[in-house]
Formats: structure tokens, sequence, C-alpha cells
């Protein structure tokens, strides 16, 4: 345990207001986006770093003396990643977020860590460029928090996810040494690939101080599509028959009744409540291209024996379309004390069997669900809401949880898409890649974190 009186020598290195002591100002940093049941405990400090070298002499000072580092941007990743389980000093990146340089001619954005995403997005688009990941809440989380956690987003399909986009890291190790992993090309094969190694460490291995992001010349249009269908079947089906038919959306999202109605009451967004789901379609590229794409669609949906689509006319209505998407978490909220959002993903065609599977298990159990997704990936998003002081509820939903993961292993898929493992997922870290797998990834720990101070209780 951090005793305060060990905290001189950081008092005097970092300016007053970028450290904080008391327990009332620590204790909301115990916490992040989960609403799990697990034990926080709460830091002995919080700093507020401005550069790497503030960085360096936190790890130096934390690895002389022992002391537990948890990294914090934003705070929104689901699997308790950045919760406190043993005390010591979160490293608050909030001051860290400058985006240092937008390199038009390499195509290439350099940024801190604690630049928030959909500003970058905003930031490169104004030089025609494009950053295509895009996590439902970009808005708010930061680009070190999204490597960390590998996030992904709806237009993963086409895209790909953030760690499609690292380059180059700057890190500074867990005794406070810097390095830079990678090189600021598209191409690069030397040695071992440390800064892929990074992605989807949650802060376990090395603290991200600087990031260099691929980027893509911006697409000239998109236009979104909302179609509505009477069977979940159908709409599965639907999804590969769009890519079969050359037709390449760079998002295909999900949402089901339980979730149109639930967003329905929450924002009134002026869905269909008679249908039993609906598909968000996005496409962009040339306009000449999307609209020879939008008349396949439209053949396709006749096949379909239906033509019940909307298409967004401009970007207002575009984005009123993403925002009833966006907003089924905090729909959900309402319908009970906590919300939990699950992440699974498995082959998309085994999509079909996977939804069909998440709604017998919520009866089974009597459990309140509202099933989203990126279903052009696969990637499902079951949302939970319930009454985490009730002890058997809560029993119920970890019977449900395990039994959704062992089914989405049994299709080919695995426990998480893009939310990472943290504390939530990590008793189930063996069942999906196996004890072997796990072993060199604690070799792997061991060798970055030998004195296990960086981000402990997470993943293992």
């Amino acid at each position: 345990m951090l005793l305060k009186n060990r905290l001189n020598d950081l008092k005097k290195v970092f300016k007053a207001e970028n450290i904080l002591l008391g327990k009332e100002e620590c204790y909301c940093y115990a916490f992040d986006s989960s609403n799990l049941k697990s034990k926080t405990k709460i830091p002995e400090t919080v700093i507020f770093v401005e550069t790497i070298e503030d960085v360096q002499k936190v790890l130096q000072y934390a690895y002389k003396n022992n002391i537990p580092v948890i990294s914090r941007g934003a705070g929104t990743n689901m699997v308790g990643a950045c919760r406190c389980t043993e005390g010591g000093i979160i490293l608050n990146f909030s001051k860290m977020n400058k985006i240092l340089s937008i390199d038009s001619s390499n195509m290439t954005a350099t940024v801190q860590p604690g630049v928030v995403v959909g500003d970058l997005k905003k930031a490169t688009e104004a030089f025609g460029m494009f950053y295509p990941p895009d996590p439902s809440n970009f808005k708010v989380s930061t680009i070190g928090g999204a490597i960390a956690q590998s996030s992904g987003g709806a237009k993963s399909l086409k895209y790909g996810t953030t760690k499609d986009y690292v380059l180059s890291l700057k890190v500074v190790t867990s005794d406070g040494k810097l390095m830079t992993l990678g090189a600021k090309t598209i191409k690069d094969a030397v040695g071992y690939h440390f800064a892929q190694l990074m992605v989807g460490s949650e802060g376990t291995l090395a603290v991200i101080v600087e990031a260099t992001l691929k980027l893509i010349p911006k697409p000239q249009t998109s236009r979104t599509i909302l179609i509505y269908f009477d069977d979940i079947k159908r709409a599965t089906t639907f999804v590969d028959k769009i890519i079969t038919s050359n037709v390449y959306p760079s998002a295909v999202d999900f949402i089901d009744n339980n979730t149109i109605n639930t967003i329905e009451d929450f924002s009134h967004c002026g869905l269909n409540r008679t249908k039993q789901c609906m598909l968000l379609v996005e496409l962009d590229g040339f306009l000449s291209a999307i609209n020879e794409q939008i008349e396949i669609i439209k053949k396709l949906l006749g096949n379909f024996s239906s033509n019940d689509l909307k298409i967004a006319t401009n970007e207002e209505e575009s984005d009123r379309f993403w925002q009833a998407r966006r907003a089924s978490y905090a729909a959900t909220a309402r319908l009970a004390p906590d919300v939990l959002s699950e992440d699974i993903i498995v082959p998309r065609n085994k999509l079909y069997e996977m939804i069909s599977e998440c709604n017998s298990i919520a009866k089974k159990y009597d459990l309140k669900i509202c099933l989203i997704g990126h279903v052009g990936d696969g990637n499902l998003h079951p949302q939970f809401a319930i009454d985490l002081s009730n002890d058997e509820e809560f029993k119920k939903y970890m019977d449900a949880k395990s039994q959704m993961y062992k089914f989405a292993l049994e299709l080919g898929g695995t426990i998480s898409g893009e939310h990472g493992i943290g504390i939530e997922k990590k008793d189930y870290l063996e069942e999906s890649v196996g004890n072997d797998t796990i072993e060199y990834m604690r070799m792997i720990k061991k060798i970055f974190d030998p004195k296990g101070i960086l981000n402990p209780g997470k993943i293992f």
C-alpha cells in the first residue's frame, strides 16, 4: 500500500493542480464505464501527466517503490480495464491531448494518447483524409484507450479496427525507459512487431505516450440506408446477400425489436416498432458507385419480398439514423438500475444461431435483453438491463453470460470482438485461447513488467 508520506518526492515534481491526494478527489478514478461488482480500491493519487518526461518520472518512482500504475484516458471501457484493483497511482492522460502533426503527404497523424477519437477524425477530414475506426463512444473515448483495448466500431467491416491503423508507438516501460516501436511507414519488416503487441494489451506491458496512425483518403460521400425486417433470419441472410453481390458497405449494424422499442421510449427517433429488427447499412465512396450499389440493394430486397427501406437524403438525416443506434445503451439503462453490455463475435454465417441462442438464454434466466451489433463482421452486443444489488439476478446474469461465451466459442467465434478482457472476462480466457497460450502471455508480461506494477489484475 502506498502511504501518503511516500508521495513527497512526487509532490515536489508535479504542479499542485496535476496531483490529487484527497480520498474524495481520487474516488471517481477508481471506476470506469463497466458496471461490475468486483471490489475496487481508491487510488492513493491521481497524476495528470503533460509530457513524456512526466510519465517517465512517475514510472521510475513506481518501479523503485513497487507501486501499481494504472493508465487512464476517458474511462469508457466496458470490462473494468482501468479499474483500480490494488490502489496505487492513476496516470491520467487528459492533458496529453495534442494532435502533434497531420502529414498529408505520407497520410499519417501523430498524436498524444489523450486525443479524443472524434476530434482526430474531424481534424483529419479538414485535410481531405479519413481515420476510420469509430467506437460507439468516439466523441469521448481517447486514442490511447482505443489502442490499449484494440477498439473497433461499426466501420470495421470495410476498414478494419484500431490495430490496422497503428504504424508506430512511443511507449514508456515499467522502469521508465522510452522506446519507439514500429516505423512511420506503411511497410515495416524489421524484427518482431512490438507495436502491434501493445495493441489490446490494456496497459499491462507498457504505457503508450505517442502514436503515429495511418490515414486514408476521405470518401467523396456516404449514404445510410435503414431496412426493416419481419424475420431475424431473413435479416442476417440479407447481410450475406449484400456482401456477396459486389456491394461493400462501410457498416452494417443490427437492432432487434426489443431495442427498437426501448430506443423509441427513450428518444422518439421515429423507428417502426412493429418490425422484428432493422439493419443500418452505410455505403461510402464515389456518388456514382453508391447509387449503383443502392439499386443492387433495392433489387436484392425485392427478392426478399420487401421494400421496407429508408434512404437518408442528407448528412443530417444520416446522423439521425445513427444517433438512434448509438442511443441504445442509454435507452437500455432506463429499464433497470444497471446495464451490462456484452461483446461477442462469431463467423457471419453463424449470426442467426448466435442471436437465437442469446434470446433463448435471456428467456431461460428471465433477463431483460436488448440485442444490437455490427453484424457485417459478426460482432454482437447483447445488453442486459439488471439490478446488480439483487444477488439472485446477478447470478442469473453470470450464468447466462457463461453460456453465451461457450456457445460463441462452439460456433468458431470468441468472447470479445472489441471491448477487451480487463477484469470481467479474464475468468473465461483459458476457455477461449487455451492454457498454453496464456502461459506464453504471462511470460511476455513478465519480460515487459517484471515487478507486475502495470495495471495489475487485468487480463490474467
